[in-house]
């Protein structure tokens, strides 16, 4: 008897990285992506240590070093420019591995090119959207459409199937049809790159404001800086409560600058001229922060959820696409384990459904961001360049906190705990 074999629908970040840590098993896997062609699309995302510990095992860590930056530290600030909490990040933290700030599309193309390379240009079947499927004790058969849903394609048939397909996942709504349209934070997120003239040492990410107004950024391109210069991801965040949440997270809606540069315009951080940053943008995005509530069961026989289908998360605490990437490894690990499918499929839910449920509910409360609200609220204005209003102990133990809960505390991370 053949090991299993799978379908992964969705062809993005985490459904990628699961095929290839299947493959790296010995296991044979069929991915189909719902969009007509796989496009570098997005900005900015963060790979924390211990996403790239398991990407180093991939085989993927010179691709990364090769675009990539390496990220030397984070720090949260006021409005007005002065260091609430500052730390190193990645190797300067003690970690093994680098932390990286890198384009999405940039490391979707990165996934891509190795998949085909190891798995054959056919293992990807695009313009397949996941319409339904029928499951019984011999396997699971998928039944796909076009994109656009009005054309049927053929089916297919797998041991089991993984769905990786994004927030707004059709398997997860196949199981959850009453779920509803996903959760509304209240904040409305103008994302942006902008290439400017590097700030601080060139490598740093920072965040500033607090709840209701606040910006990050991060420049992304190795190539950039080898110029001189920093391809800057930026995120100009703003409190909007109303119904906006009819935007379901896509990449296609235009941001202006009208909307909303001009809450930012008393800014002076010194060291970054926030109205320059944005006046340089290639390109602004707009779109609501929204996540999905914590559902009580990913598996369902063969069938189960992974990545963002699973527990989409906000963007605080920088760390979705990190727990996407630990959901495709522990799988795989649990795969070659052996055992009876259906049973596996469980233990992979068993061993990453409470946790990331966790993660989802602290990012509501702005995971490790929460400092800057903190000092926002309790700051009297006295304070110097760098504020003292909240110990450096209460700071210190929120940002640990949050990596011990996220699985990227360096003194466990390590040691491979």
């Amino acid at each position: 008897m053949g090991k299993p074999f799978s379908i992964i629908a969705g062809g993005g970040l985490v459904g990628l990285t699961l095929a290839l840590a299947l493959h790296k098993k010995g296991f044979k896997t069929k991915i189909f992506e719902t969009v007509p062609e796989i496009l570098p699309l997005g900005v900015g995302i963060n790979l924390l240590p211990h996403s790239v510990t398991n990407l180093a095992k991939l085989g993927l860590l010179d691709d990364l070093k090769e675009v990539a930056i390496e990220t030397s530290s984070l720090a949260y600030y006021t409005d007005d420019g002065k260091e609430i909490w500052k730390e190193p990040r990645g190797l300067a933290a003690g970690y093994d591995v680098p932390q990286f700030s890198i384009h999405r599309g940039d490391f979707h193309m990165i996934l891509l090119k190795h998949v085909k390379e190891r798995l054959g240009e056919d293992a990807i079947v695009q313009d397949h959207r996941l319409d339904s499927f029928d499951q019984d004790e011999k396997g699971v058969t998928v039944h796909f459409t076009n994109h656009t849903g009005e054309i049927k394609r053929e089916s297919f048939k797998a041991d089991y199937l993984i769905g990786a397909d994004g927030i707004n996942s059709r398997l997860r709504n196949i199981f959850y049809p009453n779920e509803g349209a996903p959760h509304y934070s209240g904040q409305i997120l103008w994302r942006g790159v902008s290439e400017i003239e590097p700030y601080l040492d060139g490598r740093s990410m920072f965040m500033a404001g607090h709840n209701d107004l606040k910006l990050v950024a991060y420049p992304i391109r190795r190539s950039s800086a080898e110029r001189g210069l920093s391809y800057v991801n930026w995120i100009a965040e703003r409190s909007i409560p109303s119904n906006l949440a009819e935007r379901q997270g896509d990449w296609n809606q235009e941001g202006l600058l009208e909307e909303f540069a001009s809450h930012f315009a008393d800014w002076n951080l010194g060291w970054l001229d926030v109205q320059h940053l944005f006046e340089n943008a290639i390109s602004i995005h707009k779109f609501p922060m929204i996540d999905r509530n914590p559902i009580p069961k990913w598996s369902f026989d063969r069938v189960t959820l992974m990545g963002d289908a699973a527990h989409a998360m906000y963007p605080n605490g920088s760390n979705g696409v990190s727990q996407g990437v630990l959901d495709a490894m522990t799988f795989a690990d649990l795969m070659e384990e052996g055992g009876n499918i259906t049973d596996i499929l469980q233990k992979y839910e068993d061993a990453r459904r409470e946790v990331t449920s966790k993660i989802v509910l602290a990012n509501r409360e702005t995971g490790p961001e929460k400092v800057m609200q903190m000092v926002h609220e309790t700051c009297d204005g006295n304070c110097g360049a760098v504020h003292k209003c909240i110990d450096q102990a209460t700071l210190e133990e929120v940002a640990t906190s949050y990596k011990k809960l996220a699985g990227f505390h360096a003194g466990t991370l390590n040691k491979g705990a």
